[in-house]
């Protein structure tokens, strides 16, 4: 039985910047061909997320090694139990010395989805945090999953003190954490979730968000989208998110792509954004 052909990537000639990604974890070819395939159809700048404490230093290394790649500097839910208050000054030393290159707090949050840490060791990681984004005067880059209330209410702690807000990743959430993150200013990011065909609930949410409050990200190398599912994700195949989210948008994939990409200066590199 023959394998069914995939489509080309498709290029829009418009620049894309890959807000989320995890470059330490692609294994399928080398990182050179990952960020050369990602230059050819438009992929200018991409940012990739820290999760523990054994890769911060990896992501340092990434961004200041290749000159499109930035970074964040973060501890996830997962590993909230090997939060300690150290790392606070530590991540807050290694951004300080970065020169730019490493661009938000992140990835930080709450899963009660697996539970891989106890609630209340990603209570205070989550909190620490966000008082360090609050303090460094950036943006947070956000993982919520099956945890929306407690995500809102820890959230609400921090509406007067976080002025730059930042991005609930991977958007699968119900519509009160999306209403209350949008009328807060805060930015959904969305992925190749939106390609599948049981992810209408993903394509409401992406429906009721303006376009100046939309993010494209893949995750690679999770969550691959259509039509190359199986595959390991990398951000060659933002386009296809693209395609999807202006199609659920209902305008021109330029258009959409213009947009997202200012939304995404203005977040996460506002020197280079004009006001």
């Amino acid at each position: 039985m023959s394998r069914k052909k995939r489509p080309p990537i498709p290029h829009f000639g418009q620049p894309i910047i890959e807000t989320h990604c995890h470059l330490d974890y692609l294994q399928g070819q080398p990182l050179e061909d990952t960020l050369a395939a990602a230059r050819e159809v438009g992929v200018e700048r991409m940012i990739t997320i820290s999760v523990s404490p054994q890769n911060l230093a990896t992501v340092q290394q990434l961004a200041q090694t290749y000159p499109q790649v930035y970074g964040t500097q973060g501890i996830h839910p997962h590993e909230a139990d090997h939060w300690q208050n150290h790392l606070s000054g530590d991540i807050a030393e290694a951004i300080g010395q970065s020169q730019g290159k490493l661009v938000a707090v992140g990835e930080i949050g709450l899963d009660y989805h697996y539970d891989h840490s106890d609630r209340k060791a990603q209570w205070q990681a989550f909190e620490a945090q966000l008082a360090l984004a609050s303090e460094l005067d950036l943006p947070v880059v956000i993982h919520s999953r099956d945890a929306d209330e407690d995500t809102m209410a820890m959230l609400r702690q921090f509406e007067s003190s976080l002025g730059r807000r930042g991005v609930i990743h991977s958007f699968t959430s119900g519509p009160a954490l999306a209403e209350y993150a949008l009328s807060q200013g805060w930015h959904l990011g969305f992925n190749g979730i939106c390609t599948f065909n049981k992810a209408e609930n993903v394509r409401d949410i992406m429906r009721m968000t303006p376009v100046e409050r939309l993010l494209l990200e893949t995750d690679a190398p999770f969550l691959t989208p259509d039509p190359y599912r199986g595959r390991e994700n990398a951000p060659c195949y933002l386009p296809f998110v693209a395609q999807k989210m202006a199609a659920v948008k209902e305008v021109p994939v330029e258009e959409l792509l213009s947009a997202v990409y200012r939304n995404s200066e203005a977040l996460f590199f506002p020197a280079s954004h004009p006001s």
